[in-house]
């Protein structure tokens, strides 16, 4: 099944006096160096396993991507962009129906239906011109375990910057035969460049600028092992599993709940005996 996500977006605000669960916010939140910070769930297409969370941190005209995915093809690049319009065309994310030779593989062709073509490569090094998207030398590789840990700064045009909310995240790369490597007889060639197998370029994941996020990287990430160096250094820390943080973060809130219900009864207490007396 190819799954339509319509995102979770999980913001938390940290301070002395109370900490913060608010879910389906649609705005960005300040980042901590004065930027704004976009969250990104990644779910999974083609019945791939994959899913991640990704964070856009945009200052000035540098936007800064991380992305942590698990359930990617272990030891295989995973090309992965950012699609959608700058001119305000309405993109999302594909389902079922964009399989429309029903062959049982939503292609990358297929798929752009709905979430747009390459704005941004998401490459390690190098340019990132969307004529890089088929860069898998310059693609991130997923470790042992199937995961992919990715960080990069990059410079970008305005237009990006203005209409960041259009634009998602696809990483690609599917193991349809489950044979643990992109080949021609999982899914044919790709309709994109038949010297590559269409294992490599069918979408794996993908996720929408669902609202803001704070900070590094957003609660309700995955752990993630070992990754690639992507030049701009690895998320300072893993995060830890959605439920968990929600879990975590509804905990800290009703500590913080009870304690000033606790708090102005104590008050209330003081003012009657003061009454009293």
């Amino acid at each position: 099944m190819i799954a339509k996500r319509t995102g979770r977006l999980v913001v938390l605000a940290a301070g002395p006096a109370a900490v913060f669960l608010t879910l389906g916010l649609s705005g960005p939140a300040l980042a901590a160096d004065g930027g704004k910070a976009y969250q990104i769930d990644l779910a999974q297409l083609n019945d791939s396993g994959s899913r991640g969370t990704a964070m856009l941190s945009i200052k000035g005209n540098q936007l800064t991507v991380q992305i942590e995915s698990e359930g990617m093809v272990p030891g295989q690049p995973s090309a992965q962009h950012l699609h959608g319009s700058t001119k305000g065309h309405d993109f999302q994310c594909p389902d079922a129906s964009d399989d429309t030779d029903h062959d049982g593989v939503l292609s990358n062709t297929e798929a752009t239906v709905d979430y747009g073509d390459i704005n941004i490569s998401l490459t390690t090094s190098g340019d990132t011109k969307a004529a890089s998207g088929l860069a898998v030398d310059r693609m991130p590789v997923a470790n042992k375990q199937g995961k992919v840990s990715y960080k990069r700064t990059i410079t970008v045009a305005q237009d990006v910057v203005d209409h960041i909310k259009d634009l998602h995240i696809v990483q690609h790369g599917i193991d349809r035969n489950h044979n643990g490597t992109y080949d021609v007889q999982g899914a044919g060639k790709s309709e994109l460049d038949p010297k590559l197998p269409q294992e490599a370029t069918a979408p794996t994941n993908c996720g929408m600028v669902m609202g803001a996020s704070v900070g590094s990287l957003p609660v309700g990430g995955i752990e993630t092992g070992g990754g690639i160096d992507t030049g701009g250094g690895a998320p300072e820390s893993a995060t830890m599993p959605a439920g968990a943080a929600l879990a975590v973060s509804a905990a800290a809130a009703g500590v913080v709940f009870l304690a000033r219900r606790r708090a102005a009864a104590a008050l209330i207490r003081t003012e009657t005996k003061g009454a009293a007396a």
